[in-house]
């Protein structure tokens, strides 16, 4: 392939960064959209995402893009962009088998000059070490002779309207010098803000790894200084504050990392790290303080329960958001969890709701009933977990008129005024 004139391309993978880059595409060139979950295909071709991430007016005026789960409307393409998901297991080990599956899928569909582009987030080393010899074994083709890959890792961050993925500067690299050019004039196509072309496939899947380890680091200190403050009983939020007046500090806020990216990427890094031989001391540190502030939230909680002279095992507390971050429905990593499981020993009783979360989903993965947030009332505790635009929309007095006399509030995202809450004598906390 010489050019990019004539692609045409199949994107695997419908979610937050496969759907918006087929759009996008299908703007100047005919495009495939295809996903193995059929209710999502018909989700698509009704309109509709589950993500919010395209509105309906957008999925009607669709002209060169199709929908689709057959593997069999991928023949006729000669450029393949993987965009699913790359997890970790309940060991924090990476599971790669939806990128496998991917892998083997488009080899065999593969045809000489096939250009195969992966944005999944991986280690570095993954795409040459992993996927490409299962394209070659499904194909029959070699890589860099008959065939030929590119690595352009996703920056979408969901929920977010404004850096959206044509506002973002997008990197690129090629398996070869002619494939990293094929490969950045076609992002270079649809990316407003233009590309960064890496100098090999494991520059730019180790630049994305790091993107997301160093918030993940950088969280961790903060939420180390949060529970270090804490103890002190200094206010963390006035601290930064405080700090931010200079030039070059950081503004890094403490709170609960969950997601399919910060929460999720440095295991990728340091799962590669350990096997070459290293241990990444800092890396996973800062994952052990971030997985475990939803404990540290609930311990709180149930201090100044006590403080209170409050039986926890007869507490009301109700918890404002349950999606992994704020205005987003994705529910996947979701660390709000902890809290609610580290609560649930103490035989609290537990109230959950989400303005964006799905209810039949959140019932089904983790079997908890979510509630409308009108029919909260009488509470002792009120948790504000995720800082949902919906809850800004509430008064101060709105929120005081669901608590007991004497209730409490703990607020994770630091969303409200602590001063507000001290002239009503509210007791308020915030991380």
């Amino acid at each position: 392939m010489k050019n990019i004139e004539n692609s045409n391309i199949a994107i695997i993978g419908l979610g937050y960064v496969g759907l918006p880059l087929a759009i996008e595409f299908s703007k100047k060139f005919k495009v495939i959209g295809f996903d193995l979950n059929k209710e999502r295909i018909r989700e698509l071709k009704n309109f509709y995402d589950h993500t919010n991430e395209v509105d309906e007016s957008v999925l009607r005026e669709l002209k060169n893009l199709k929908f689709s789960h057959r593997k069999k409307d991928l023949k006729n393409n000669n450029i393949y962009i993987i965009t699913v998901p790359t997890p970790v297991d309940r060991n924090n080990v990476p599971d790669l088998r939806p990128l496998k599956d991917a892998s083997k899928m488009v080899g065999s569909f593969l045809k000489n000059n096939s250009v195969v582009i992966f944005e999944s987030t991986v280690y570095p080393g993954c795409t040459e070490e992993v996927c490409v010899p299962l394209l070659e074994k499904f194909s029959n083709l070699r890589y860099n002779f008959d065939f030929f890959c590119g690595y352009s890792p996703e920056r979408i961050n969901p929920g977010d309207k404004d850096h959206t993925l044509t506002n973002i500067k997008k990197i690129t690299s090629g398996s070869n010098l002619n494939t990293a050019v094929i490969v950045d004039d076609l992002y270079n196509s649809i990316i407003k803000a233009g590309t960064y072309k890496a100098e090999s496939i494991k520059v730019a899947e180790a630049a994305k790894v790091i993107e997301n380890t160093q918030r993940d680091v950088n969280i961790a200190l903060i939420n180390e200084l949060s529970m270090i403050f804490d103890k002190m009983d200094i206010d963390t939020s006035e601290v930064l504050e405080a700090a931010s007046s200079k030039w070059n500090f950081l503004p890094f806020q403490p709170g609960l990392v969950g997601g399919h990216c910060i929460g999720v990427d440095p295991y990728y890094l340091t799962y590669k790290s350990v096997e070459i031989g290293y241990i990444p001391e800092m890396i996973l540190s800062g994952r052990r303080i971030n997985d475990n502030m939803g404990a540290f939230i609930a311990e709180k909680t149930i201090m100044e329960l006590g403080r209170k002279g409050k039986n926890p095992a007869k507490s009301k507390i109700a918890i404002f958001g349950f999606t992994f971050k704020e205005n987003c429905p994705d529910i996947r990593n979701t660390k709000v969890i902890d809290i609610v499981e580290k609560l649930e020993g103490y035989n609290c009783n537990l109230t959950i709701t989400d303005c964006y979360a799905s209810y039949n989903l959140v019932k089904n993965e983790f079997g908890i009933n979510l509630v409308e947030l009108k029919d909260i009332k009488d509470q002792d505790v009120l948790i504000f977990a995720v800082a949902h635009d919906e809850y800004l929309k509430y008064h101060n007095f709105s929120w005081q008129s669901l608590l007991k006399k004497d209730g409490l509030i703990i607020d994770i995202k630091s969303i409200f005024n602590k001063n507000y809450f001290k002239k009503l004598n509210i007791r308020y906390w915030r991380l």
